[in-house]
């Protein structure tokens, strides 16, 4: 007997992935509303939504995501400022990455994967904004993969009738992936401090790698971490010629100079690790245990 799950993505096939995107747009709003509030100290709950400028509370018919901002034509209606559009732009974003992530993924993944795009995107933009990565969000998301990972052991991939068998197998390899990705980039922090003979990277991109392990395991981990260096250095490499072509003055008139400043590392690592979680995940599992297999022969032949 069909489900109501399946009946209704039987009869409105369109239904679920309009849900989908909806919730994410809406999800996307209450990001920026967690990037501007939660690196400030102040409640994501009180106050409601307010102009930023002015201070006037923002009606609800006015605060649709994406919609509002392109109604008000990108400025506030009761004082007339500008609104910067990063906000769409994350509405938008959120809303085609819960998208895919329902297209692509089972119903059970996929919403721990909405789950996930949540954090991943609070910690980018945050850290992009304030290089720092709150402990809410790295620390928070290690302990709900965790948790997640004895609830749905299929998170990692695992299926098997014996329901406690599942639960430790998922959590042993949530576990796993935390220790493994946090364990490399902290040897590569301290390794780079003695190296550079300074900070390299900071405690909160070790803690967030523990975070991506237990969602993604310790294939994912890795893959999060050199793809983000690559992801890392192709925009720094990419902003550096266009501001070249184009320079970006800044108050003294000075050329914007992006080579040797501090530059976060958590927007690469949480991007990579979408990448991973939402596209790549079977290609590079096949890809390690391909190298494992690899591995064990050429023990075997020894």
């Amino acid at each position: 007997m069909e489900t109501l799950f399946e009946e209704v993505e039987a009869a409105l096939p369109w239904f679920f992935p309009v849900l989908a995107f909806g919730i994410g747009a809406c999800i996307g709003s209450f990001i920026n509303v967690c990037v501007y509030r939660i690196p400030a100290g102040q409640s994501i709950i009180r106050p409601r939504s307010r102009c930023r400028v002015c201070g006037q509370p923002i009606p609800p018919y006015l605060n649709l995501p994406i919609l509002g901002w392109i109604f008000l034509r990108g400025k506030a209606r009761c004082c007339g400022a500008p609104i910067g559009i990063r906000y769409p732009f994350i509405e938008f974003l959120t809303a085609v990455l819960f998208l895919v992530s329902w297209l692509g993924l089972p119903p059970v993944l996929a919403l721990i994967g909405w789950l996930w795009i949540f954090i991943a995107l609070c910690v980018a933009f945050i850290d992009l904004d304030h290089m720092i990565i709150p402990d809410r969000f790295s620390i928070g998301g290690l302990l709900a993969g965790l948790a997640l990972s004895v609830i749905f052991p299929a998170l990692h991939g695992i299926e098997t009738p014996f329901a406690l068998l599942g639960s430790i197998g998922g959590f042993f390899n949530a576990l796993t992936g935390a220790l493994i990705g946090s364990s490399i980039i902290l040897w590569i922090m301290i390794l780079g401090e003695l190296v550079l003979k300074k900070e390299a990277l900071g405690f909160g991109d070790v803690k967030l790698m523990g975070a991506i392990g237990a969602f993604c395991g310790w294939q994912g981990s890795v893959f999060s971490l050199f793809a983000g260096a690559i992801l890392g250095t192709v925009s720094l490499v990419f902003l550096q010629i266009v501001f070249a072509v184009i320079p970006l003055k800044r108050p003294g008139g000075v050329p914007e100079n992006f080579l040797g400043k501090k530059i976060p590392f958590g927007p690469f690592l949480a991007g990579a690790s979408l990448l991973y979680y939402l596209f790549l995940g079977p290609a590079v599992d096949e890809y390690f245990a391909s190298l494992a297999w690899v591995a064990k022969g050429a023990v075997g032949a020894n």
